[in-house]
């Protein structure tokens, strides 16, 4: 019962965030308190950017790329990701989770993520999310923080 009165009270403050952009949509894993904040100026190749911010102080860099063939977007999250030009051992090093981002609207539709200048979806699925985090190379001692869910409810739209 306490879960449905929340979900009603996140659908009914939904016609205030509707017109928020993806680029600046702000959303939230109701178990955790894990935040995705996503982030404008995706370039290239790159056609959203965002962090996840987990229990605690960790912060989790993501983007989506659009995969040709069936056309699908497809996330990375990655952690203390070295700069410059990385080999793939490295990037599979700080590699958190991969998968297609999926979405969802008020009615309960699925959808794949929209790109940047495009409304916010109600709702994240990023599929799998959890089990990619424990199993995280990137955390060499093991994830020791509660883990988040892999369905993100729109919370906000940053300024």
């Amino acid at each position: 019962m306490r879960a449905f009165v929340a979900l009603a009270s996140m659908l009914a403050a939904l016609p205030a965030l509707a017109a928020c952009p993806i680029e600046l949509a702000v959303y939230r894993e109701a178990m955790t308190g894990a935040q995705i904040d996503f982030r404008p100026g995706a370039t290239g190749i790159v056609s959203n950017a965002f962090r996840l911010l987990a229990s605690g102080d960790t912060v989790l860099d993501g983007i989506v790329m659009w995969t040709q063939a069936p056309s699908r977007p497809l996330g990375m999250v990655t952690h203390k990701c070295p700069e410059g030009d990385l080999t793939g051992d490295e990037i599979a090093a700080c590699t958190v989770w991969e998968g297609v981002v999926y979405s969802a609207d008020a009615s309960g539709t699925i959808a794949l993520l929209p790109q940047e200048g495009e409304p916010a979806p109600a709702t994240l699925i990023l599929s799998d999310l959890a089990r990619g985090i424990a199993a995280s190379p990137a955390f060499p001692g093991g994830w020791t923080a509660k883990l988040p869910w892999d369905v993100f409810s729109l919370s906000g739209c940053q300024e």
